[in-house]
């Protein structure tokens, strides 16, 4: 297994520096229906708890997000919480916030410090990353540079560039999640995983989408992936597998890729 760089919050590596780390999302529309969510999961021990607050049906009341933000970390007991909007551009719910708005909600929740990690996408606005990289690292929050495409895979290089492009714009880790067509293209993100993690100084989360790419989520980490993602109660991207199962084969994973 090469050396994967494990994601750090507030100078602690996640999960201990094992790596994968398992990472589990939290989809529920209320906040009653995602702290149901957490309460059946944290069983499971998944390493990150990621709240995809674009599938919250009260987005747009920042205190409302907030409180539940708060909740949802207290209810972690110690796990690091990653606070996601992914746009529908990326896959993600369509909300009625226009992108300013969305900027401000992250503002305001760095500054409320009620999270460890936020990711923001690698596509909006250089200004508005910028303005969330300089909020999140005074309230020591780490951020997550990302990219999403639903459509298809692009090259070797083309991933590996983002990844690049996420280090170049100051994130604490960086991320690509592609879909692919043939088999084939799950050896181009797991290429370019193994060449950015050996390129770049900041940890990378890599993944292949959709039922070709679920072995990516399995054994992404011999290549160079710090974090995979895996379902508890529902799935937040096509190709997720149910925490308990990819467990199992990490585990074996682990075992088999130690050297002496």
């Amino acid at each position: 297994m090469i050396n994967t760089k494990p994601i750090k919050v507030r100078g602690k590596p996640v999960a201990d520096g094992a790596v994968p780390a398992i990472c589990t999302p939290l989809v529920g529309r209320t906040r009653d229906g995602v702290m149901a969510e957490i309460a059946s999961v944290l069983p499971m021990q998944p390493d990150v708890i990621e709240w995809r607050v674009d599938f919250f049906g009260d987005i747009g009341d920042t205190k409302h997000v907030i409180d539940t933000a708060r909740q949802l970390k207290q209810a972690a007991g110690g796990l690091p919480l990653l606070f996601t909007r992914r746009s529908s551009d990326e896959g993600g719910e369509r909300i009625a916030l226009a992108e300013p708005d969305v900027v401000e909600l992250y503002q305001a929740v760095c500054r409320a410090r009620c999270v460890d990690l936020i990711d923001y996408e690698l596509s909006k606005s250089g200004e508005a990353f910028a303005r969330l990289r300089a909020i999140s690292r005074e309230h020591a929050i780490a951020m997550v540079g990302s990219y999403h495409n639903f459509q298809s895979t692009p090259s070797e290089q083309a991933l590996v560039a983002k990844l690049r492009e996420a280090q170049r714009m100051g994130a604490d880790v960086g991320k690509v999640a592609v879909m692919p067509r043939t088999a084939g293209d799950v050896l181009t993100l797991l290429a370019a995983t193994c060449a950015a993690s050996g390129s770049l100084d900041i940890p990378i989360i890599t993944m292949s989408m959709g039922a070709y790419g679920s072995v990516s989520r399995m054994i992404g980490g011999v290549f160079g992936s710090a974090l995979t993602f895996a379902v508890g109660n529902a799935s937040s991207a096509p190709g997720q597998v149910p925490i308990e199962e990819l467990r199992a084969v990490l585990d074996c994973v682990r075992r088999s890729t130690v050297t002496g």
